[in-house]
């Protein structure tokens, strides 16, 4: 990896301020709203915790990532969402062996890859884009651990 790359890696101390933080969630509307519980479900792989109608006003699904304490929810919109390939969500996997496995459902539905930003094609890594248009990267290596 260059400097630029996962070795440019640095500890950072987390702040005290934040030390009890128990959970990180992330969102993303979505018009496209089945398809993209699909796509991240059935193709990517995400194991889909719950879904919920008329929550305060929302349509959305919640989607576990490794352990309890990260989530990814996509929450329903009424109009089209512009998506970019660098609004991105990047899944790291220790080695291009399961970068490969983890991308089969993908392939096997006949989804090409897309042209990956010149870091994630020249550290190996690989994009694919969501029903909305959001990068989903795969890369074979774990950010920070080289």
């Amino acid at each position: 990896m260059d400097a630029e790359g996962a070795a440019g890696h640095r500890d950072v101390a987390w702040p005290a301020a934040l030390a009890d933080i128990g959970a990180i969630r992330f969102g993303r509307l979505c018009y496209r709203f089945e398809e993209t519980i699909r796509f991240y479900r059935d193709l990517v792989g995400l194991p889909l915790h719950e879904t919920f109608e008329a929550s305060y006003g929302e349509r959305g699904a919640i989607f576990g990532l490794p352990g309890p304490g990260l989530t990814f929810e996509l929450v329903k919109s009424d109009r089209p969402v512009v998506g970019d390939v660098l609004q991105q969500i990047c899944l790291y996997f220790p080695d291009s062996r399961a970068q490969a496995a983890a991308m089969k459902g993908l392939r096997s539905a006949g989804i090409e890859p897309v042209k990956s930003h010149p870091y994630w094609e020249a550290n190996g890594a690989v994009t694919y884009l969501d029903p909305e248009g959001h990068g989903v990267v795969f890369a074979p290596f774990i950010y920070g651990s080289q």
